[in-house]
């Protein structure tokens, strides 16, 4: 895990893979889980047997949830111990190019994109490329962004 105590630190990492997360296996108590916190029973990612004839086969991972684990992966790869506060600002980008099946296996790619000068501190894109263990396609590329206060 790479740890950055500075600002400046964060700003020399700027356009740079800092790393890869441990794989995760997806479950089907996960994604039902995820469904009861969100209301999103949809069958596709419910109904084991229903999934079966659907279009890939068996039941897949909500994309929300697949967002949802950027920060867990994050705390695998990555920890800012900058001064200040560490605020989520918002996602630039999401995208989920390839379903996760329940009982795939996923990690988390993780580079850090442009830093900005804000007069409290720095502006942080990170990015992420979920992968799917044997796809060459990713699960989800998603850019978020977090205020790094001094």
């Amino acid at each position: 895990m790479r740890v950055f105590t500075t600002l400046d630190e964060v700003q020399a990492a700027a356009g740079h893979e800092i790393g890869t997360s441990d794989w995760l296996e997806i479950s089907q108590q996960q994604v039902n889980d995820f469904a009861d916190a969100t209301g999103d029973h949809q069958w596709i990612h419910v109904d084991v047997e229903r999934a079966k004839d659907g279009p890939f086969g068996q039941t897949i991972a909500h994309g929300y949830l697949t967002l949802s684990l950027l920060p867990m992966f994050s705390a695998q790869v990555f920890s800012l111990e900058t001064p200040g506060a560490k605020l989520n600002y918002g996602i630039n980008k999401v995208r989920f190019p390839n379903p996760v099946p329940v009982g795939a296996r996923v990690r988390a790619r993780v580079s850090f994109g442009e830093v900005t000068d804000l007069p409290a501190g720095k502006q942080l894109i990170q990015k992420y490329v979920i992968e799917v263990e044997g796809q060459e396609k990713p699960a989800c590329v998603a850019e978020t962004v977090v205020l790094l206060l001094s």
